[in-house]
């Protein structure tokens, strides 16, 4: 992959990320869940985790030279992720980002991305926390990277344009995370009148205040990325099957 394109796109990011935010955190914090529904949410993840691990060697032992690309999608979901928008009653929402990996390399290869990356933040930036890692991975990078990832491949069959089935794909990859992460903290914590029902329509209440704006900027930005890739490496997209072979809109991701 072009040196000269990695450092733009970090460049891209970095604005992205750094633009004024909160210090709040939004993955599910530091011993907020019950330590039952932590180990349920483990134990659902770990299956993906393995799964992803073996899919990440095979395809590295293929194609040793897809390791940049890889470290590109991790270094997308670190920074848009790490981002927070305020929203009400003290929460707040942020960009995912794997809908990028998704596309490049499945929903398998993401969750582990998505676990390292989770892994980091809890480490380094107190964002999120360890007992959580379990529902948090689930929440943004198994439910939101196959549901990102089902969403580009049905584009890619109803011959949808390319930049449209990648926005849609980020966009929807980043919502169901929301819609996820709300049915985890409903069920963690049910309304006393209307139960699980309730809570979730509450929880989902606080968060699509900024989500649904964020979803369509992270569907945006993802469009801009992949376009930068089809352009420096196309070769590699192609390998993937992410992009047709046909395909030669070196000016957009819309010619198919």
């Amino acid at each position: 992959m072009n040196s000269r394109m990695v450092v733009f796109l970090m460049v891209l990011l970095g604005i992205f990320a750094f633009c004024p935010g909160s210090a709040y955190a939004m993955h599910i914090m530091e011993g907020f869940l019950p330590l039952h529904w932590c180990i349920v949410w483990g134990v659902v993840t770990l299956p993906f985790l393995i799964a992803g691990v073996l899919v990440i060697n095979k395809r590295l032992s293929q194609h040793p030279e897809m390791k940049m690309l890889l470290g590109l999608a991790g270094a997308f979901v670190f920074v848009l992720s790490a981002l927070k928008i305020p929203s009400v009653t003290g929460s707040c929402s942020h960009p995912t980002g794997v809908g990028l990996g998704a596309i490049l390399f499945g929903p398998l290869t993401m969750s582990v991305l998505g676990c390292i990356v989770l892994l980091f933040q809890a480490l380094l930036l107190a964002h999120g926390g360890l007992t959580t890692l379990g529902a948090n991975t689930f929440s943004m990078a198994v439910v939101g990277a196959f549901v990102a990832y089902l969403t580009y491949r049905a584009c890619l069959k109803l011959k949808v344009p390319l930049w449209l089935g990648v926005f849609l794909a980020a966009a929807l990859g980043d919502l169901m995370t929301y819609v996820t992460t709300s049915l985890q903290l409903a069920l963690a914590f049910p309304a006393e009148v209307g139960g699980v029902g309730a809570s979730f329509v509450k929880f989902m209440g606080i968060f699509a205040v900024t989500q649904i704006p964020l979803a369509v900027s992270e569907g945006l930005l993802t469009v801009v990325v992949f376009n930068l890739l089809t352009v420096h490496s196309k070769r590699e997209l192609e390998e993937l099957a992410v992009i047709p072979k046909t395909f030669v809109g070196a000016k957009g991701v819309d010619a198919q």
